[in-house]
Order: structure tokens, then sequence, then C-alpha cells
């Protein structure tokens, strides 16, 4: 475990400015450095990185964080490996691992396998390519699509031949475990004689599929004829997540900058052909539904998603899920649009049938999240009755509860209040939360700690993982907005409450003890453990009856504090572009109205 005291050493040693420039041109703005944000596309830059703080913000996007979290997120570098990078800049050596040496080597063992899992990948996908030049069918499908060589290049497009062993020409041991491990070969039966082994993809067009380091992870496979299935995946291994991954988003990261949005599609080839027209920014889902971790991904890249779908049934069914995945990522500054193409199309086909400008011509005519809610919502209802409006309403409810606090979320009420004609003040009232009923003054005590342990138990941060760590079920009772604000914090309470939220989705709500024990099996756990311990110790409650309430005053307080900092960070930036005095006036907004809020509440109490 690295210690929580080396890591902030490091941080106060390393120089953000330096860190983040080798990465984005900075220019000096104020007592701050300014440029294009590199998560998000844009034109004018709202991305600031600040000496004093050790930090940078993207007044468009939202992105922050520190030096080690830009290396994470940006290069796609471990959590290790960031601080390796970062402690070899400045001259120090990383503390040797303090965890048992069982659980080390096991960590190392599984890090060479991985890496082993690549190069194997590699290997397999400089053969495809190699097979792709010596065989005049699959280069004949590929012209019939038209596709040229160059582009073909550009993905690293390859082919399988029809024989079940072909991968043995390639490596050595053909009964190597990494080839299995790795979705290369399928192996039936049991150790012994009576085993087989054969290649899964046979005759086929292979796609590689790289992360966002430019590693191949794995392959799709496309038929050259009428064969079923007409896509084939690898199955999840190691280095590969169907749900986390996107074909083409390596390929994507240039264009998505010049063209400003990302184009999602559901083939493989819909991204090599729509490249080729000069749509570099298109993406595909690996054969699954899009979901959030898809979604938040290509918010890292752009401010700007379209989806482009099929126009039939199963078109329609898609765009439904990628709804609900999009809705808790669509905040004010972003935008989410859906493209439905005429059933007999895909973008693959449109293309080709109809060319670049008419494609373009669609895509500027994409749904706007706002009118896809209310029209999925409404699909198959009868606006004109009373009941076919309610029944709407009903179904749009927990659509629009996912959507961010913000102005979009008032304006997808006031326009959701408009299809069901009723007052916009109705419909809020009815869709209000029913109101809590108030408690009893609270006698919680605090153990009488030293004076210095008695500031640190005061800290807001601190009260708040130790709230979420002693009934982690509350963490559930936070919106999205909140999730993100405290996951986006910095070390050590950012990783912790990340861990938090990732435990709980695997595991549901855990003891004390037991989250314990998760944290310290965690790829990040030396971030967090240390927190862990700390708050352990620090903290401790006479009585726990009034958690929830706490939870929500701490949440407002924090809320309070984010929206006076990135004030404070737009006042020090400079000369501000659009997006940021646009950014600017909402945070205003948002400070007065947590203001009456708080001073609402203090009346009540």
């Amino acid at each position: 475990m690295i210690p929580a005291s080396f890591l902030q050493d490091l941080l106060g040693r390393v120089d953000i400015v330096d860190v983040v420039g080798r990465h984005v041109e900075l220019k000096k703005a104020g007592i701050n450095h300014k440029g294009l944000c590199p998560f998000h596309g844009e034109k004018t830059p709202s991305f600031i990185v600040s000496p004093s703080r050790q930090t940078y913000h993207c007044f468009g996007c939202g992105v922050h964080g520190d030096a080690i979290r830009f290396l994470v997120e940006h290069g796609g570098l471990p959590f290790p490996e960031a601080v390796r990078e970062l402690a070899q800049q400045v001259g120090l050596q990383v503390p040797e691992d303090d965890t048992d040496p069982a659980e080390r080597e096991r960590a190392k063992q599984a890090r060479e396998r991985q890496l082993s899992l690549t190069e194997v990948l590699d290997k397999a996908a400089a053969h495809y390519r190699g097979q792709l030049k010596a065989s005049p069918k699959a280069i004949d499908y590929l012209k019939r699509r038209g596709l040229t060589g160059r582009m073909a290049a550009r993905f690293g497009l390859g082919y399988a031949p029809e024989g079940w062993r072909t991968l043995a020409s390639a490596f050595a041991r053909y009964d190597d475990p990494l080839l299995a491990e790795a979705g290369l070969v399928i192996v039936q039966g049991d150790e012994g004689p009576e085993q087989k082994r054969y290649d899964r993809f046979r005759d086929r067009v292979m796609f590689p599929i790289r992360n966002v380091k430019g590693e191949v992870i794995g392959f799709g496979g496309r038929v050259l004829d009428g064969g079923e299935p007409k896509y084939l995946n690898s199955p999840e291994t190691p280095v590969f997540s169907k749900g986390r991954e996107l074909y083409g988003l390596y390929e994507a990261r240039h264009a998505l900058r010049e063209r400003g949005y990302a184009l999602v599609v559901e083939g493989y080839m819909d991204v090599v052909a729509l490249a080729q027209s000069g749509f570099g920014n298109a993406v595909a889902t690996l054969g699954t539904a899009c979901t959030a971790e898809h979604v938040q991904k290509l918010f890292r890249h752009t401010d700007a998603v379209v989806f482009a779908f099929d126009g039939d049934a199963a078109g329609r069914r898609a765009a439904g899920r990628a709804l609900e995945a999009a809705l808790p990522h669509a905040t004010d500054l972003r935008s989410v649009r859906f493209l439905f193409l005429p059933a007999e199309h895909d973008p693959d086909s449109f293309v080709r049938a109809q060319g670049a400008d008419a494609f373009e011509a669609a895509v500027a005519q994409a749904v706007p999240l706002s009118r896809q809610l209310i029209g999925h919502a409404a699909e198959g209802l009868d606006l004109a009755s009373a009941e076919g409006r309610a029944k709407m309403l009903a179904l749009a409810r927990p659509l629009w509860a996912q959507l961010p606090a913000g102005m979009l979320r008032g304006q997808v009420l006031a326009a959701l209040a408009t299809a069901a004609a009723m007052p916009v003040d109705a419909l809020e009232a009815s869709w209000a939360d029913a109101p809590r009923p108030r408690s009893a003054p609270r006698q919680t005590q605090w153990a009488a700690p030293s004076r210095q342990r008695t500031r640190e138990a005061t800290k807001l941060l601190d009260r708040t993982a130790w709230l979420l760590a002693r009934h982690p079920d509350l963490w559930l009772s936070l919106s999205e907005a909140d999730h993100a604000r405290l996951g986006g914090l910095p070390l050590p309470h950012g990783p912790f409450f990340c861990a938090l939220e990732r435990i709980l989705h695997d595991h549901g709500t855990l003891t004390l003890d037991a989250l314990d024990a998760e944290i310290g099996s965690l790829d990040q756990s030396e971030t967090v453990a240390a927190l862990m311990a700390r708050v352990r110790s620090l903290h401790h409650f006479e009585q726990d009856d009034h958690a929830g309430d706490d939870l929500r005053a701490l949440m407002h307080r924090l809320h309070q504090q984010a929206v006076d900092e990135e004030l404070q960070w737009l006042m020090e930036s400079g000369e501000m572009s659009a997006e940021a005095m646009a950014r600017g006036k909402a945070l205003l907004a948002e400070r007065a109205r947590l203001r009456a809020q708080a001073a609402l509440t203090k009346e009540a109490d």
C-alpha cells in the first residue's frame, strides 16, 4: 500500500502545469494557465490549470483533479503506474508495498498476465493483418464495401482464414493457456488426449479493438457471406469488457475534437465506412446496449454525443436504452441527440447510397434528448385523451428524475407539462417529494477527543466519509450529482467515495468491517485504506438515529463549498469564454438558491 503521506509529498513536489503542459498547450491567464480541454472537444479554451492549487478544472465538461488523476484519466495509466511516473520525474522512490507478500505476488502476477494477454492479442492482430494481404476473397469483400487499403490499414483490419487451427502458424505453442484466456482459442473437454482446441474466429474480417492507450484488447469478426452470427466478439477477459469499451474510440480521438461531437453507431463496419466518408468521430458499442460507462467515457472526450440507430423497432428499443444511459450525464453544457435512419438503411449503407452531405444533413436534424424523452414516454399513447397524457407522465417521471439538477431538468419539466396540457407548477407540485417528517432536536454526542482530533473530526469530508462507511446504504439516497461531486474530489476522499460506490455495486450493503476488507482488496487501496483507518479512529457517535439528516446537511454544505470554489476559479481565470460566462451565471443562481434553502432550513429549525 502506498502511504497517503507519500502521495501528499509527491503532489507537493510535482508542478501540475508541467505535467498537464506535456499533453495540452497552455497559455498564461491571470494567475492560472488555460488551454483547450483534452477531455472534450471545444474551440474556445475553458480548461484551467492552477499552479497555486495544483489542480485542473474545465468549465465546459466539469472534469477536475490533481496531477495523479490527470495521468489516470487522460493517459489511461493504472493508479500505481501514474504514481511511479510522477515519482520518477521528481526523483522520489515509491515506498515498498507493505501489504502481505502473498498479496503482492498475486498482484504482480495479475499485472504480468494482463501484459502477456495484450502481447498475445497484438501478435494475433499482426497475424490477421498478414492473412488479409494473402486473401483475395477478403480483399474483394472490403473493396465491395467501398473500403480503401489506407482505411483498412488505419483500423488495422485483418482476416481469420477458414481453417480450424490457423493460429498454430502464428504461435509456437497452440496449447498455450494464454490463447484461450485471451479469447482467441476455444477449449473443449478436460485435460488429456480427448481435449479439443480450435480457433474462435474463422473465415471472418477481423476488427481489432483497442483501449485508450492503443493496446489491442479484443476482436470483432464479421462474416464475409450471409452466415450467422454476422458479428462475433471476443469474450470477456481480464483486459476486455464489452460494457466499458467502445470500438474506434482510440482512432477517433482527434476527430472528436475537430468535429465537436461523438457519433455512436452499432456496427464495426459502420465506424470504418463513416471514417472513410469523413466522419472519423464515429464509435460503436461492442454487441451490447449502450451503458452509463460508455456515455461517461465519451464525455471525457467531447461534450456532444449523437446516437445513430436504424429506424426499425430494434433501433427504437436500442435508442430507449441509450436514453436511459445518457440521462444522468446530461448536464446543461452537454448535448445528447438521437438520429433515426430509414428502416432500410444502417449508417454504412446510408452514407454509401446517399453520400456524406446527406448524412451530414441527417445528423443536423437529430432529435435532442428532451424531445426523445417525451417521445419515448408517449410512444403508442393517445395524448388527445386524459388517460393517454396521464400514462405518458407516469412513464416519463422516472426518466426525468435521472436528469441532474440544472436548467435542462427544468426545461424538460416544462415541455412535459405542455405535452400533458397542464400548468408546469401543477406538474412540479405533483412530482415533488413528499415532505419528510421533521425529527426531534438532535442530541448527538461526540466522544471527547484531543484538541487536534477534534479539529480533524469536524472536517466535512471526514464526517461524510465516516457516515457513509458506517451507513453505506445512505449512498443510494444521494443524487447522481452528489455521487459525481464526491467521486471527483482530490486525494484521498475522491478515490474513497469511488471505491465505496464500486463496492456497493458489486456486493450491496456491507458491515463496516466487511467494507474495510473490500477496500483493502481494491486496485487503489493505497489511497483509501489510510482514510478509512483515520475516520474509524477519529469519529464515534453515541447514537446514529439521525444519520440521514446529518448526511443531507453535510451534502448541502459541500455543495455550497463546491459552488464557491468554482466561482473563485472563474474569477482567477482571466478572460472568459462564452461557456465560462454561462457557467458563471448558472453558479451565481445556484449559490443564491443554496443560500435561500439554507436560510429556510435554519428558520424551520
